[in-house]
């Protein structure tokens, strides 16, 4: 049965290359300050049609309270008694940065050295495509039952999904849930996902003058509002580019896999000679520590700028949140530190965005154990345990509003897939491979 399935996935790669060109065409940004609303309908039509046609007959398009569309449907199995497998992705991407970032057109799916590049073709379209390949190569022979959820606004991070659940729990109630948002250690090496970090997004604003003031005249005494925050921004890290917040403990370590340092370094794309950050090694900087990034400042550009102390400055801060580590506890201890970093007596005001808590799977029941046989068939190799350090609120959702399920989180993005950075990829050997064990999965899966 094995080998029956790979041949068939197999079979239909190049037609999958083809779907996933009109999935990637579709600029399915959440945001109609940036893209018009309609490209995430296609999208989501495009998502509904594929899933009604395998047998998902009820495949609808349900409204979610942040106003994105999430696609929902099920698929009943061959009787009472089989268990229920919610498959999970996500069909909204992240902005495409500075297009002339790209080497290709970010939304024209594109053959660059034996990987497809485009915007989302990792993260997470190459998922659904993933899905819809295992699902073809059973046609109807799977003994489960089915349900789905494609989502429409994950990268905006404005729960419309989470609310979704909370507001109709039986709706997506299932066995076992696949979310499939994240991925492998590298390209042929399978990874479940077992750990997620939470996340802090603050807006901290700054404000020192009533408006800007000449450099000249008054430079000197008067305070610069971009110094300030410059100031406060720089507190966050030492001198070795650990995360130094106060009261947030920097001392974790990481139990699972590791990470080689010369691994992260061309994963990363770090440039010869720039240090690793931190003084743990790097699984345990990037899996079981908090982080904080600066990701953008509204401050007068180099072009453009003139001779004036600046009256008001603002940054955005994301802060990451391991396993054990209260999210909202990060965040008032963040707050706090930027209040009391901030100097002169400058004007502060600091704007929570999002808070999400961290997740932790479980990975004794028979769905986790089922899975990675699974993938270990289908790649011929051994799956491992890793971390994650980005986040994904839906999961303490799901586990809190079904606490018996068992959540498996795993996925096509691998570190080459560049996601949410220009250039993003996906290897067609993982939507492959995965796509094979998946329908194994679903094949052999009994509670």
């Amino acid at each position: 049965m094995s080998d029956g399935i790979r041949d068939s996935i197999h079979s239909m790669m190049p037609a999958a290359r083809g779907e996933l060109a009109e999935l990637v065409s579709f600029r399915s940004v959440a945001d109609p300050r940036q893209f018009p609303p309609e490209e995430c309908a296609k999208a989501a039509e495009w998502v509904r049609d594929r899933f009604a046609a395998l047998g998902f007959d009820d495949a609808r398009l349900a409204m979610t309270p942040d106003g994105s569309q999430a696609v929902i449907g099920s698929r009943p199995g061959p009787g009472s008694g089989a268990p229920t497998v919610l498959l999970y992705a996500h069909y909204d991407v992240q902005p495409p940065l500075e297009e002339s970032a790209w080497g290709t057109p970010p939304f024209e799916l594109t053959d660059v050295g034996g990987r497809w590049a485009g915007r989302g073709a990792a993260d997470c379209k190459g998922n659904i495509l993933m899905h819809l390949l295992a699902l073809r190569a059973l046609g109807d022979d799977i003994p489960v039952n089915l349900k789905l959820v494609v989502e429409g606004s994950e990268e905006q991070g404005t729960g419309g999904l989470e609310r979704f659940v909370e507001a109709n729990p039986e709706t997506l109630r299932a066995d076992t849930i696949l979310v499939c948002d994240t991925g492998n250690a590298a390209v042929g090496r399978p990874a479940t996902t077992v750990t997620l970090r939470g996340l802090v997004n603050v807006v901290v604003r700054v404000e020192a003058l009533a408006s800007e003031i000449h450099s000249g005249m008054f430079g000197g005494p008067a305070p610069d509002a971009l110094a300030a925050l410059v100031a406060a921004l720089a507190s966050l890290r030492n001198a070795d580019g650990s995360t130094t917040i106060d009261g947030l403990s920097r001392d974790e370590t990481w139990s699972g896999e590791q990470y080689a340092p010369e691994h992260f370094r061309a994963d990363a794309g770090m440039l010869d000679g720039v240090d690793l950050l931190g003084d743990g090694d790097v699984a345990d900087e990037l899996w079981a520590r908090p982080a904080v990034t600066i990701l953008g400042i509204d401050c007068p550009p180099v072009v453009g700028s003139t001779a004036s102390i600046v009256a008001r400055a603002a940054a955005r801060l994301n802060l990451r949140v391991p396993p054990g580590m209260s999210a909202h506890d990060a965040r008032d201890a963040l707050v706090a530190h930027l209040r009391a970093h901030v100097p002169w007596n400058v004007k502060v005001e600091v704007e929570t965005e999002a808070v999400g808590e961290p997740f932790k799977a479980a990975t004794d029941g028979p769905a986790y154990r089922g899975f990675t046989d699974a993938m270990r068939s289908a790649y011929g190799v051994e799956p491992s345990m890793l971390g994650q350090g980005g986040s994904i609120p839906l999961c303490n959702v799901f586990a809190d509003t079904y606490p018996k399920a068992e959540i498996i989180l795993m996925g096509v993005e691998e570190p080459l897939a560049l996601i949410h950075a220009p250039n993003e990829s996906v290897d067609p050997t993982e939507i492959e491979n995965l796509a094979v064990a998946e329908a194994l999965f679903l094949q052999a899966y009994r509670t």
